[in-house]
């Protein structure tokens, strides 16, 4: 994607979103933690489902931890990986407890020693919950960086490194979710919906794609 086509793609973006939000729900800095632990290789819609049920009974480290695991395996076993996903948690919130007196960290390094929480994990809790201007790239970001030009690289560090690079400081905070919610739902992996993208005339694959001359058929002459 050339330079100067980032400014009218990310203020198209705004103008239709001027203040994107998280699909995960959650009420508290710690809530968002673990929701977005649980989102590993899980869809926000899952997630939401298990955490609907667990959060009004246990939303705080001290409680997770007195829930115990069986107990926390009990609200979230409809979500994947989920046993796994609830030792990780009940290690998470015993650091929280032992070392931070219940509250969640504010450092990506702090946030990355955590059990279950990878770059990507601390980069969500930095930016939803601190408005810090940190670049998770999952599935849909690497794609959309990816298939439009805008910061093409092979691995997801790769990726955020140039994102945050070549985005306007503007539009830095925001830049997270407005490319997520453009990947799942119009920039999809296997059906991009180009003729329906409100950027598309600056991405490199949706202006080459729209550039295609429609081919009709015609019946032969008798």
């Amino acid at each position: 994607m050339k330079k100067e086509f980032i400014e009218p793609f990310f203020a198209t973006l705004q103008a239709a979103n001027p203040e994107p939000k998280t699909e995960l729900e959650y009420t508290s800095v710690f809530e968002l933690l673990a929701a977005v632990l649980l989102s590993a290789q899980a869809t926000d819609v899952g997630v939401n489902k298990a955490t609907r049920k667990l959060f009004p009974v246990a939303n705080t480290p001290q409680q997770i931890l007195d829930l115990g695991q069986a107990g926390l395996e009990h609200y979230i076993q409809t979500i994947g990986l989920y046993r796994s996903k609830a030792k990780h948690l009940m290690q998470t919130c015993r650091i929280l407890v032992d070392q931070y007196g219940g509250e969640v960290p504010r450092t990506r390094e702090a946030l990355e020693t955590l059990p279950g929480v990878g770059r990507k994990t601390a980069n969500v809790v930095l930016n939803v919950a601190f408005g810090e201007p940190t670049m998770a790239v999952d599935t849909h970001i690497f794609r959309v960086s990816n298939r439009t030009g805008l910061a093409p690289g092979k691995t997801p560090l790769a990726v955020e490194l140039k994102l945050l690079k070549r985005i306007p400081e503007a539009y830095r905070v925001h830049a997270h979710h407005w490319l997520i919610l453009l990947g799942r739902y119009v920039c999809k992996a296997r059906s991009p919906q180009c003729a329906q993208c409100a950027v598309s005339a600056w991405c490199d694959q949706g202006s080459k794609t729209l550039a295609k001359p429609t081919q009709k058929r015609t019946k032969a002459s008798s």
